[in-house]
């Protein structure tokens, strides 16, 4: 049996390749429009979209999301901070733990650079079933 990917296989992770760089560019420029920067939303969106559906998160659990540097975290959520888009609530069961919720302006600004991107969603959704297909 050949273990080689048939050249379909490869077209299909090539297409979703350029769909999801595609999503990504849009995105970035959409962030931007709604006066984010492409680092910021993400950070937005991730804590809006805590897995557990709370809409808040802590820098340990966004940098496992976001795969980068608990210190790097840190620095964008103080720079979120001091723009007024993210705000600080200690936690009330562990005081080491501090919970970070999206501002009534972070979650506005959010909100306008989501629902730009819906064209661009419905696409990756398309590229993604044609590879899984």
């Amino acid at each position: 049996m050949d273990p080689s990917p048939s050249s379909s296989e490869i077209a299909s992770v090539a297409d979703f390749r350029a769909a999801l760089r595609a999503f990504l560019r849009k995105s970035e420029r959409n962030a931007r429009q709604s006066g984010l920067t492409p680092q910021r939303y993400l950070l937005l969106l991730m804590i809006k979209g805590a897995p557990d559906g709370s809409g808040q998160s802590t820098v340990t659990e966004l940098s496992e999301r976001l795969q980068l540097a608990q210190s790097t975290v840190t620095e964008l959520v103080r720079r979120a901070e001091e723009t007024g888009l993210v705000a600080r609530e200690q936690s009330a069961s562990d005081g080491r733990v501090a919970h970070l919720r999206l501002t009534p302006e972070g979650d506005r600004r959010l909100m306008k650079a989501f629902t730009s991107n819906e064209q661009e969603r419905q696409e990756l959704r398309a590229a993604i079933a044609h590879i899984e297909d």
